[in-house]
């Protein structure tokens, strides 16, 4: 099940990208999403014009790319998911990078059922962690 059918994992991927660059950056350029993916300059030229056309990004005449409100929808979404995935894995004891692939792996396809069944078993544990402490 994916997490938004209407739109595909790569575009979430292109999304989810936008939100770590402009964190990081401050602004978001297409030769930094494919420096960031792994993926080619065309591919990203691809992908963007989709993006673009579909109301999930708008780009400036300078070439800087601003994630809409109907982009930014999915972009923290799936992000959310990512970060709250590779944290769960790490404290089952699962290495950083690792996690960090597994989590970029599975934030598409898990269902909302089982992500909020795993939020719930983190809140849990932290909280019968924290009356421990």
């Amino acid at each position: 099940m994916k997490t938004n059918s209407d739109i595909g994992k790569s575009a979430e991927d292109y999304l989810e990208s936008m939100i770590i660059l402009k964190e990081k950056n401050g602004y978001v350029r297409s030769v930094d999403i494919a420096g960031f993916l792994g993926v080619t300059k065309p591919s990203v030229s691809n992908a963007m014009k989709r993006l673009r056309e579909e109301g999930y990004i708008e780009m400036d005449k300078s070439g800087l790319i601003t994630v809409t409100e109907k982009g930014m929808e999915i972009a923290s979404k799936i992000y959310t998911r990512h970060k709250k995935l590779t944290d769960f894995f790490v404290a089952l004891g699962v290495g950083p990078d690792v996690a960090e692939d597994d989590a970029c792996k599975i934030e598409h396809d898990l269902s909302d059922e089982t992500f909020d069944a795993i939020c719930r078993h983190i809140e849990e544990f932290r909280n019968n962690k924290s009356k421990k402490d």
